[in-house]
């Protein structure tokens, strides 16, 4: 299941199933799960511990140095969970120590070609990431959010779950949970009631999130009235919760 023109350095660790393609490069630290597939000219370096059954596409580079001029060789490292698709030309810098100190991933994540995760960035599971998606340093970004084709992502943004931006969306402050977000700047259109929908949530659920939005959007409030008055709705509804949860830990304040 190696190809013969693949190096794998001394003290990698690859399960028996991996398969590895041709002029592949996996460096020492590396550890791969079983069923991984890798295809031809890929580039994993640095502690990386990648999971079971992930499919990475040629040219990928995984676990290079962060592009951060502080860096200066400390070991830092990327993790990624299980069933994931890499797609061509995905770049993952590890992580560094002004931070987590490693670049993590989840599962079942659907990362399309060029995209380009930066150090220290949390990535959730079952998120879909469109060509050319552009994460800086320290983003966070929560499960089963969709990120347009050329997404931009300033430094330190964080990306609430089930969020979904359009194509060529700019952030630079925080999305939150359920938002639709497009533009440059971008800017909130309504939720993504679809999405919610046919991850199983019930009608009720969606009218919820939808009064939590107007509240936070069109109701006319400051952020800090929006903001109680979302506290005193999620005591019914623990999917407004999230929503009050992340905007009190919201650092860089939202998008609105």
């Amino acid at each position: 299941m190696i190809h013969p023109t693949a190096i794998i350095e001394p003290g990698a660790r690859l399960a028996p199933d991996v398969s590895v393609g041709a002029y592949s490069l996996i460096g020492a630290q590396v550890e791969i799960g079983a069923g991984s597939v890798l295809g031809p000219h890929v580039v994993i370096e640095g502690r990386v511990k990648l999971g079971r059954n992930n499919r990475v596409s040629q040219f990928a580079s995984i676990g290079g140095p962060p592009q951060d001029k502080k860096y200066a060789g400390e070991d830092t490292a990327v993790e990624i969970g299980d069933g994931n698709t890499i797609r061509e030309y995905v770049t993952i810098n590890r992580g560094t120590i002004g931070d987590a100190r490693v670049t993590r991933i989840g599962d079942d994540n659907w990362i399309m070609a060029y995209v380009h995760f930066a150090h220290d960035c949390q990535i959730g599971s079952h998120t879909i990431f469109a060509n050319a998606c552009e994460l800086a340093g320290h983003v966070h970004v929560g499960d089963w959010a969709i990120l347009g084709a050329t997404t931009l992502v300033h430094q330190f943004v964080h990306i609430g779950a089930h969020s979904f931006t359009g194509m060529g969306t700019y952030l630079d402050r925080d999305l939150p949970p359920y938002v639709k977000a497009a533009g440059n700047m971008a800017k909130p259109f309504g939720i993504n009631s679809r999405g919610l929908r046919r991850r199983g949530f019930s009608d009720a659920s969606v009218n919820a999130v939808k009064r939590a939005y107007r509240s936070l959007y069109r109701s006319g409030l400051t952020l800090e009235e929006a903001r109680r008055e979302l506290e005193s709705q999620s005591a019914e509804w623990p999917e407004v919760r999230l929503l009050a949860a992340f905007l009190d830990g919201s650092s860089r304040g939202i998008i609105r």
